[in-house]
């Protein structure tokens, strides 16, 4: 069912308010604050409309509403606009492009600093260093002995990657030709960076019984691997009211420290908006009240940088959306 745009224009203010307060919007605050030319209880029925729909949720009784995963996602799909930054804003990002621009380590660092102190949020930037192997020519599968295999990735500039591992299920040299054909057929000319989890997950329900060699394919893209990870404002969430219960916050804290639960976050596909990837609670423990909005980056010859927004779901997507497209701007003039 397509909403109205009455009911378009009412989702979105109380995504603005909640995201502002942190508390749940009324009718009247809504009816007071913008000019829909409406009344309160009209504006309440449509509150209760959308309620019905998903997109709200009543916190509780004879409270008012928050959005909900459905209607963030709405909201970050269709209802969010670019707006323009604060001048001083502008100029730490100008500064900071122009100053590091010829040093990729530095620049992503020096950003993800700026941009946590901005936004409030815990920011990520990682950088790849290693300018080989960026793309997949083909897969290959030997078999060694019964429970071993050796798994042989071929890049298109021709340097090869090898990962021997132990297998439950002995398997004959004419299944693993069938199994590497259907992995190059499936990922040839792939970047690393598109293998996400989505891909991840379709891969390994294509080869049912076998997808433990998925794992292993996983861990040889990414094993000595040269990259940096930058972070900061970890305990920035300790801002949000959402994250109050030391519990939680613990488990935000616990899951930034393992480098392989961040990196998961980080490539779990999300609504794509132009160069962006936002993952709205992705209901994974601690993740499932978080939003992850990761912009990657051409910032030197074919390397990739990416910098991820770690908040709560009620992040203001806008700001980010704004300073994420203008940072964009600044480093496609380059």
């Amino acid at each position: 069912m397509d909403l109205t745009e009455r009911q378009l224009n009412i989702l979105k203010a109380i995504v603005k308010d909640y995201v502002e307060t942190a508390e749940a919007v009324g009718s009247r605050t809504i009816s007071k604050k913008y000019d829909f030319g409406i009344s309160a209880a009209t504006i309440r029925n449509e509150m209760s409309d959308l309620e019905d729909l998903g997109y709200l949720v009543q916190p509780h009784t004879s409270a008012g509403r928050i959005p909900t995963k459905k209607g963030y996602m709405l909201y970050v799909d269709s209802l969010m606009g670019n707006r323009e930054l604060e001048e001083d804003e502008k100029e730490l990002l100008r500064k900071c492009v122009e100053n590091n621009f010829n040093r990729v380590d530095d620049l992503l660092e020096e950003l993800s600093k700026i941009l946590s102190s901005i936004t409030n949020y815990t920011t990520v930037a990682v950088y790849d260093r290693n300018r080989g192997l960026r793309t997949i020519k083909y897969i290959q599968l030997v078999s060694l002995s019964p429970e071993k295999i050796l798994l042989i990735l071929v890049a298109d500039n021709g340097e090869i990657k090898s990962r021997e591992f132990d297998t439950l299920v002995e398997l004959p040299q004419a299944k693993l030709n069938v199994i590497s054909t259907s992995l190059s057929n499936k990922l040839s000319g792939k970047k690393f960076s598109e293998l996400d989890e989505e891909m991840i997950a379709y891969i390994k329900y294509e080869i049912g019984e076998y997808s433990e060699i998925v794992d292993d394919l996983v861990y040889l893209l990414n094993a000595d691997s040269d990259y940096k990870i930058s972070m900061n404002g970890a305990t920035n969430i300790f801002n949000y009211p959402e994250f109050s219960d030391m519990v939680k916050a613990k488990s935000f804290l616990n899951m930034l420290e393992e480098r392989e639960s961040l990196a998961k976050m980080i490539r779990t596909k999300g609504i794509q908006k132009d160069n962006l990837n936002i993952v709205i609670g992705n209901g994974d423990d601690v993740s499932t009240d978080l939003s992850i909005i990761t912009a990657t980056y051409n910032v030197q010859d074919d390397l990739q940088g990416k910098i991820s927004f770690i908040g709560p779901t009620r992040m203001d997507y806008s700001k980010v959306y704004s300073i994420l497209n203008y940072m964009s701007m600044l480093l496609d003039g380059k």
